[in-house]
C-alpha cells in the first residue's frame, strides 16, 4: 500500500500534523467501492450492512445513499439509525437473544423482522405475534472460519421441523431462515452447502405450512485478505450465485455483510512515542495499541498490516501500545528499520472491528476518526473530523 493520503496532495504526515496522532482515516470512496463490488458480485441479494463492524454516522450515511439496508442488533444501533433518519423499512434485527425492552424499542422504531434460534426466544414473541415476522437462525459449524459463529448461535438442522411446529402452534409467523457460516471463511462451499440445506427446508415447509417461508438470509462472512494478496469477490461468489439463481420462485435472498465493506476503507496512523532496547531487540512504543484501534487483534483474531514510513535496513523489532499493561503488544518479530520518536506506522485494512471494539483503558481516549472523500468524485475535499 502506498504511503499517500486518500486526499490528493495531502500526505499521511500532513494529516497527523493537522489532526494529531493517533488517527483513523476513513476513505468514503473505498467504502462506496467495496459496497458496489459486493453488490455486483451478488446481484440478486439485498444487502444489510452489519452496523456492529463500524458503527459510525458517516458510514451509515454513505451506505444509505448507495441504497444499502442495515442489520441492527442493539438499542444503541437503533438510536444511531434514528439519529440519521434511516427508515425502519430498511432494517432487520438479527441478534438471536433479546430482552423484552430490546424487542419493544425495536418495534417502536418500526423494524418488524427479528431473528430467533431457540424455543425460549420464540416464546418472547407471543405477545407481539401480530406485529412481527421471524427468521429462524440455523447452525452450520465451520472449522474453516476464523471465527465460528455457530458455536454461540443457531439451531441444529435436525431440530428445525420441531421448532416450526411449535411456532405454528403459538401462531407466530416464521417467514424465513438465516445462517452465518462464520467470519473470514474462504471456502465458498460452506455458503453453498448452507444455502442448499436451507432451500430444501423452505421447499419442504411449503407443502406443510399455511404460510410458507419466503426469505433466506445468507449472513455475512465474505472474506478479505489482511495480507494484501487480495480476493476476487466475483470469483468467490460465483458458486454462491449459481445456487441462489436456481432457488424456487418467490424466495427473497438477503445478506448481512460487515467486514468486507468497511475493513479496507479505514487506515490507522500511529506515532512512535518511545523506544528501548530489550534483550538486544528494539521496542517501539506507539500512541495506539490493542486496547484501542488494534483491539481487533484480540477480539477479532485479525492481524493488520503495519508499514513504516521510514526506509532503511530492517531488523526484527517489537511494536507496543501506550498503556501500562504488558498485554498491550501489537507485533513481535516484525521487520522494521530503526525508528525515531515521532515516526509514523501506517496500518491499512483497519475499518472492521477496530474502533468498534476499542476501549478507554488507562483513561486514554479512543482514536479520532477523520473522513475523506465524503463527496464522491472529489479527491480534494477537506477532511472532516467525525
Amino acid at each position: 500500500m502506498e504511503h499517500n493520503s486518500p486526499v490528493k496532495g495531502r500526505g499521511w504526515q500532513n494529516l497527523v500534523t493537522e489532526f494529531g496522532s493517533p488517527l483513523l482515516v476513513l476513505d468514503c470512496n473505498v467504502l462506496r467501492q467495496q459496497y458496489r463490488k459486493l453488490k455486483n458480485a451478488l446481484p440478486s441479494v439485498d444487502h444489510y450492512f452489519a452496523i456492529k463492524a463500524l458503527p459510525n454516522e458517516m458510514v451509515i450515511n454513505v451506505l444509505h445513499k448507495e441504497g444499502c439496508n442495515f442489520d441492527i442488533a442493539t438499542q444503541g444501533e437503533v438510536k444511531l439509525l434514528e439519529k440519521n433518519r434511516i427508515s425502519a423499512k430498511k432494517t432487520i434485527h438479527t441478534h438471536p437473544i433479546k430482552r423484552d425492552i430490546d424487542i419493544r424499542s425495536t418495534l417502536r422504531f418500526g423494524c418488524t423482522t427479528f431473528v430467533v434460534d431457540n424455543e425460549y426466544e420464540l416464546e418472547k414473541f407471543v405477545r407481539y405475534k401480530e406485529r412481527v415476522g421471524l427468521l429462524l437462525r440455523i447452525s452450520f459449524p465451520n472449522p474453516n472460519a476464523v471465527v465460528n459463529l455457530s458455536k454461540k448461535f443457531g439451531l441444529a438442522v435436525n431440530s428445525v421441523q420441531e421448532f416450526l411446529t411449535k411456532a405454528d402452534k403459538l401462531g407466530i409467523h416464521i417467514k424465513g431462515l438465516s445462517f452465518h457460516v462464520g467470519s473470514q471463511s474462504k471456502l465458498q462451499q460452506s455458503h453453498v452447502d448452507a444455502i442448499n440445506t436451507c432451500l430444501e427446508i423452505i421447499t419442504e415447509s411449503r407443502t406443510k405450512r399455511d404460510v410458507p417461508m419466503s426469505v433466506l438470509d445468507i449472513g455475512g462472512g465474505f472474506p478479505i485478505n489482511y495480507d494484501g494478496i487480495g480476493i476476487d469477490i466475483e470469483e468467490f461468489c460465483e458458486p454462491i450465485n449459481t445456487v441462489i439463481n436456481d432457488r424456487p420462485k418467490n424466495i427473497r435472498v438477503i445478506a448481512e455483510p460487515g467486514r468486507y465493506i468497511v475493513a479496507p476503507a479505514m487506515t490507522c496512523l500511529t506515532s512512535v512515542i518511545g523506544k528501548a532496547i530489550r534483550d538486544g531487540i528494539p521496542w517501539y512504543y506507539l500512541d495506539d495499541g490493542v486496547y484501542n484501534s488494534f483491539s481487533g487483534q484480540i477480539f477479532d483474531h485479525a492481524i493488520y498490516p503495519k508499514i513504516s514510513a521510514r526506509k532503511g535496513d530492517t531488523r526484527p523489532s517489537v511494536l507496543a501500545g501506550p498503556t501500562c499493561d504488558s498485554i498491550d503488544v501489537i507485533s513481535e518479530n516484525i521487520e522494521l528499520p530503526e525508528l525515531d520518536i515521532g515516526d509514523l506506522i501506517i496500518a491499512p485494512m483497519m475499518g472492521a472491528y477496530t474502533s468498534a471494539t476499542a476501549t478507554e483503558f488507562n483513561s486514554l481516549p479512543r482514536t479520532y476518526i477523520i473522513a475523506v472523500n465524503v463527496a464522491e468524485h472529489n479527491d480534494n475535499e477537506i477532511t472532516q473530523l467525525i
